[in-house]
């Protein structure tokens, strides 16, 4: 059924957004003065000046426009709304999978998602671009390399007058986008949002501002993490989105992407391509993120390197951070997503003064659907802090804290074991793992911002890999990001989100938070290869009975450990949920002294507790979620 807030929608030309649950002060903002029903709906076919395809012709990527017809009629120009895609004929778009859609003539009917209906009533136009290689675009996909990237990037161009656009696939006439006053917004969830972060790392003139959505920041850390592969490639995913386009042989990029990914995990030219963080230097557009903590698809890693690449060059940004999985906040907390992005778009596209850019810059979800505003992310008052393991009574179990530490601990890597075996039992020795606990907190403490662990491992074979995880061990209700929605459950009412027409409903499904109790949550995890100790982007043999050094990333978060709870680091070899196995998987002696995690915290854990404390156990797990494809 719709609800009277779409039935509304459906009647008018176009609505505002629904008020939000408390109420706010009055702002300024676009309003839904122009007709939707009646919008320009148009293809351009911009040339990228490349043939990716090896058929002799410059590629052309389409990008299919729709757009109110006043302000042209009034001679006024309009910002764009742009999300650029490889999806949007092969897997589709949003939580009930949309895809574009065109009348007999071939022009556009139906867009995926609500941006043109609820924006284009406002005065933006919606461009939605197929990535080179998909749907109605020639060229190949090179999964977020330079004919991705280029794909949405020589669109700004066109906006701004800086490419040049056809009216047909091939051949046709030059077509201009005088209507454009030039300033573009790119968003999008994924594959979409990471290429948002892909062109704003270009510096094109005209991207006023993004907002990439569980998105990607470096191809490296979707694949790969520190020298340990995920066990998939590029070349399988452009295979999946060149699904269903012209028809194009894209065999050859598709090899070049089998060739350059290297299945030992190092960091090579491939990635470097694929690396937005390393020109995160050229950013000029304004970035407001969001991101699931516990999206075991584009890993939270991605964001949070991103985060402070960005935050060192003084970008102006904003960030949401909720408890779910790879999901849309649309989709979980909808009516305040669209009118934060209603608000955004407006200031930095429209520049309407609304103050946006002086509210609170960070949004975390606490539980479910319990939200907290801090004044900036990480967390004010946070501190690199260094926490060391501590041998206790029992073997491979010991205490966490400041102090220093002492001796030894050892375990056999066993691929067929994972993180929920080694969270289990925390108290009792377990053959494939190490676990130190700090005593239970006084008072809370927040982990906000990217923690690190630093091991010195001694590994009895020639191949050694690691694993590591922060956990809290205390009862919670937490999303079920593991589920089969990665945190939300789906309904059958629909709310609506501007204005439709026969072939483009904006009423969507409404959505509820699915949550699971817990006697445990891995808060943030990470994976190495020990033979990458010196260098990503060459491992070493290493020489069994010889202690090796190596530092890693752990994944960014923002989590409160409630006082009376435990936080404890975990170290194991292999995570059978996520890694390859080593070829020949090792015993691994931990040298205590030598081993420490610096992990961001407001709030203080004790130095040393004053027995062995270790939760009790056994407790109930919640499942590792499974990788999905990228949308």
């Amino acid at each position: 059924m719709l609800t009277g807030l779409c039935a509304a929608a459906v009647l008018a030309a176009g609505v505002v957004a629904p008020a939000a649950a408390t109420a706010a002060p009055a702002r300024t903002g676009t309003e839904p003065v122009y007709d939707y029903a009646g919008a320009i709906r148009e293809t351009v076919w911009v040339d990228l000046g490349r043939d990716g395809d090896g058929d002799g012709v410059p590629d052309r990527v389409a990008a299919d426009i729709v757009r109110p017809k006043e302000p042209a009629e009034a001679g006024k120009k309009i910002p764009v709304i742009m999300d650029a895609s490889p999806y949007y004929s092969s897997v589709g778009r949003g939580n009930e999978t949309q895809f574009k859609t065109y009348d007999a003539q071939g022009r556009p009917v139906g867009f995926p998602l609500f941006y043109d209906n609820y924006f284009v009533p406002r005065g933006y136009a919606t461009v939605l671009v197929d990535l080179a290689g998909t749907n109605r675009s020639t060229g190949c996909v090179d999964v977020g390399g330079n004919s991705d990237v280029q794909s949405a990037k020589k669109v700004v161009d066109w906006l701004n007058g800086r490419a040049t656009g056809y009216t047909a696939k091939t051949g046709g006439t030059k077509m201009s986008a005088g209507w454009s006053d030039g300033g573009v917004g790119m968003i999008g969830k994924s594959y979409d949002g990471t290429i948002a972060n892909g062109v704003a790392s270009t510096g094109v003139e005209g991207l006023k501002t993004i907002v990439p959505i569980s998105a990607i920041s470096s191809w490296y850390d979707y694949y790969r993490s520190d020298g340990v592969s995920f066990g998939f490639n590029p070349d399988g995913l452009a295979q999946t989105v060149e699904q269903r386009n012209g028809g194009q042989d894209c065999s050859a990029q598709n090899r070049k992407l089998a060739e350059g990914a290297t299945g030992n995990g190092d960091y090579g030219p491939l990635w470097a391509e694929r690396d937005y963080v390393a020109n995160a230097k050229n950013v000029r557009a304004s970035v407001f993120i969001s991101h699931g903590v516990n999206d075991l698809n584009v890993m939270p890693i991605n964001y949070g390197q991103w985060w402070d690449a960005l935050a060192a060059k003084g970008v102006q940004r904003k960030i949401w951070l909720a408890q779910t999985g790879h999901v849309d906040p649309f989709d979980y907390r909808r009516t305040e997503w669209v009118d934060t992005l209603h608000r955004w778009f407006d200031h930095y596209l429209m520049g309407v003064d609304n103050g946006i850019e002086k509210e609170p810059q960070a949004t975390v979800e606490r539980q479910p659907d319990q939200w907290a505003n801090e004044a900036t992310y990480p967390a004010p008052g946070t501190k690199a802090t260094i926490l060391r393991p501590q041998p206790g009574r029992t073997a491979g179990v010991g205490t966490l804290g400041t102090a220093g530490s002492r001796g030894t601990a050892s375990f056999t890597d066993n691929p067929n074991a994972g993180e929920n075996e080694w969270a289990a039992n925390p108290s009792a020795t377990s053959a494939n793992r190490v676990l130190y606990s700090t005593a239970a907190l006084t008072s809370p403490v927040q982990v906000s911002g990217t923690s690190s662990i630093t091991v010195t491992a001694t590994p009895s074979t020639s191949t050694a890999h690691l694993s590591a995880m922060l956990v809290d061990y205390g009862p919670a209700t937490i999303r079920n990001f593991s589920g089969p929605g990665e945190g939300i459950v789906t309904g059958t009412d629909r709310t609506c989100w501007g204005s439709s027409t026969d072939g483009d409903s904006a009423c969507y499904k409404v959505t509820s938070a699915d949550t699971k109790n817990v006697d445990y949550t891995i808060i943030s995890r990470g994976w190495a290869d020990l033979a990458n100790y010196q260098s990503l982007s060459r491992e070493a043999r290493l020489t069994p009975g010889k202690a090796y050094t190596m530092t890693f990333r752990l994944a960014s978060t923002d989590h409160v450990v409630p006082a009376g709870h435990r936080l404890a680091l975990v170290i194991g070899g292999t995570d059978a949920n996520f890694i390859t196995a080593p070829a020949n998987p090792p015993k691994l002696t931990i040298d205590l002294a030598k081993t420490s995690a610096q992990v961001p915290l407001a709030g203080a854990v004790p130095a040393r507790p004053r027995t062995e404390s270790a939760p009790a156990g056994p407790l109930a797990h919640v499942p590792a979620a499974a990788r999905f494809d990228l949308r």
